[in-house]
């Protein structure tokens, strides 16, 4: 599919303000995550995926794997937008027997096509279906989105250098540079600068954009898409967690956040504003 920035600038708010209400049903979660991916998900599903929202099954759809299923709340939302899921589930978000658990359970969610977790297996399911694809003849692309917090793993790099060996062009990841895990700042924890060489030396074909920049982002995927050479492509996308919700983006920490009920809505508000100042 084909859609215009400013289409694509619409999804991201609505992923975005998707995301907040869910947020909101349990005053706390992975939201800040959730704001700095919106654009890389909103190109995703409103640009680059084939798919078919009436049948998340269809085996000629394109298969995105969330290997970090702690970003759930942002995937359900890009779900959402995509008519894959309802709007009105958002309201069960974690809720006993919802079909949203707060981690990411193919088993419960239409269009979820992995349990992400533990961090690091991710790419090594996307290189095995990106091979069964080939073998069946489906031209399908396999879309793996990773966090930078799994360059620590091993099986990362493991199945990296297996995706190059086997030149697999039908396998494209996104890794969400945010700079921020669990146990601090990502560069910090286990230094992965400089990022762009090393994949470049496992044999893949890399681009590094702002995650937050739309255009920048749908160029990428076109790139990535029409890469003419039998390579695994990487896009890594520096992304602001946070993004469009001033007071979370200014957290020193917000990899697991909590917020206070009454700012729930009022960074509701401030996205509202915001999208309402750009449609002018």
């Amino acid at each position: 599919m084909q859609s215009s920035n400013a289409s694509l600038s619409a999804h991201a708010y609505r992923i975005r303000r998707f995301a907040l209400r869910m947020g909101e049903v349990q005053g706390q979660g992975y939201i800040g995550q959730a704001l700095g991916m919106a654009d890389i998900l909103a190109v995703t599903y409103c640009h680059a995926m084939n798919f078919r929202p009436e049948d998340p099954a269809w085996e000629g759809r394109d298969r995105f794997l969330l290997s970090h299923g702690h970003y759930a709340i942002a995937h359900y939302a890009a779900l959402i937008e995509a008519g894959i899921i309802s709007e009105d589930e958002l309201e069960t978000y974690g809720c006993d027997d919802s079909r949203l658990p707060m981690s990411g359970m193919a088993t419960y969610t239409p269009g979820m096509e992995i349990s992400g977790g533990s961090l690091g297996q991710g790419l090594s399911i996307g290189v095995g279906m990106a091979l069964g694809l080939r073998h069946k003849k489906n031209p399908a692309f396999v879309y793996n989105s990773m966090s930078d917090g799994e360059l620590d793993e091993g099986s990362t790099w493991e199945a990296a250098m297996s995706a190059a060996h086997h030149q697999l062009g039908n396998l494209i990841v996104m890794v969400d540079i945010n700079n921020q895990q669990a146990d601090g700042n990502s560069n910090q924890v286990m230094r992965f600068e400089p990022i762009a060489d090393k994949w470049n030396a496992f044999g893949w074909f890399v681009q590094r954009i702002n995650g937050n920049d739309i255009d920048a982002v749908k160029q990428a995927f076109d790139a990535a898409r029409n890469h003419p050479e039998k390579q695994p492509r990487v896009i890594l996308c520096d992304t602001l967690m946070g993004k469009g919700v001033p007071f979370l983006e200014a957290r020193e920490k917000n990899h697991f956040i909590r917020v206070d009920p009454p700012e729930w809505q009022e960074a509701i508000a401030i996205l509202d504003a915001s999208q309402s100042g750009s449609a002018k």
